[in-house]
């Protein structure tokens, strides 16, 4: 650093420049993930994006390209997620207008359900 000055030899006050360190580390953390994902939730995740996200918001933030699909996040505030299944397993031939019905297997089921709880926390 030849020709630089440190922060605090240019003057700030070694108060000030802890209170910034302090609030960039607050910022950084603020945009990590909350936690990692277990395989299963990460696998639902996985089928969300894929077959999920091209209607829906399928993460903690953000408007569902489609109007009409409801985001993912507020599932659990309509519904109890594991309610759910029963209609994974069945096939959702409700929903909005535009919904293809599907039908999952079990094991999808599970890791869909999973995905849908970390919304919740």
């Amino acid at each position: 650093m030849s020709g630089q000055k440190s922060l605090a030899a240019a003057g700030w006050p070694k108060r000030t420049l802890v209170l910034w360190a302090g609030l960039l580390i607050l910022a950084w953390a603020a945009v990590q993930p909350a936690a990692a994902l277990s395989p299963r939730e990460q696998r639902g995740q996985n089928f969300a994006r894929t077959h999920c996200a091209s209607c829906h918001a399928i993460g903690r933030t953000g408007a569902s390209p489609l109007a009409a699909a409801p985001a993912f996040r507020d599932l659990h505030t309509k519904y109890p997620v594991d309610d759910l299944a029963e209609s994974f397993a069945e096939g959702i031939v409700t929903g909005h207008p535009t919904m293809p019905e599907w039908q999952l297997d079990p094991p999808q089921i599970g890791d869909l359900l999973a995905y849908l709880k970390t919304l919740e926390r």
